[in-house]
């Protein structure tokens, strides 16, 4: 019965927001977040002790249930895709596994970005990253990389008088497969956006 009076709750709510989905759209079409030119703060300061980083996912509007106008609390209780996910230093299992010039790899429990760029810091299609999220009703985990014509940069600095690397970054991905199966899962509609920085990282493998 109370799951039968959950259902009806959700049918409701989606139905008024509904009418609000076109509102939203023309909005959406006028401004995009995951802008490639857009800034990156440096939310991680240089000057920490020990290695730090900070990764936002922002998820594209048109790969979230009625273009993200859905309250955060009934996504989360539908396994639904949220609009942003994020994990850094202080996250379970956090570690700096690599850290070059051309290459960075930030990893927790459950989570794997590994960027790789050129010399002149634009990314390369060994760039991928492993997340969980909800999609579709389920909890699952996706591994995501670019497209064939990737996008993004890796911008690192050695900080004076020492040889710790930091630097930020901002990637698009636009292919995504289930990362237990391998199974491609139609998702997402438009490329989402990896951005963050790192400071403290030591030169190579940690």
């Amino acid at each position: 019965m109370k799951k039968s009076i959950k259902r009806s709750l959700l049918i409701i709510a989606l139905a008024l927001l509904a009418g609000f989905a076109g509102l939203v759209w023309l909005v959406w079409r006028g401004t995009r977040s995951d802008q490639l030119d857009e800034p990156v703060g440096e939310s991680v300061s240089q000057n920490s002790r020990g290695p730090s980083f900070e990764v936002r996912v922002i998820m594209p509007r048109a790969g979230l249930p009625l273009g993200g106008i859905l309250p955060d609390w009934l996504v989360k209780r539908n396994d639904l895709t949220p609009r942003e996910l994020r994990f850094d230093h202080t996250s379970s299992g956090a570690r700096i596994g690599i850290a070059q010039p051309g290459r960075l790899q930030l990893t927790a429990d459950g989570w794997e970005l590994l960027i790789e760029a050129d010399a002149e810091g634009r990314v390369g299609s060994g760039t991928h990253l492993v997340f969980p999220t909800g999609l579709g009703g389920k909890q699952l985990r996706l591994n995501c990389r670019p497209a064939d014509l990737p996008r993004g940069y890796l911008r690192s600095i050695t900080r004076a008088g020492s040889d710790e690397l930091g630097g930020r970054f901002l990637v698009e991905l636009a292919r995504c497969k289930n990362a237990d199966s391998g199974k491609d899962t139609n998702w997402p509609p438009a490329a989402l956006t990896v951005r963050g920085s790192f400071a403290g990282a030591r030169p190579g493998r940690h």
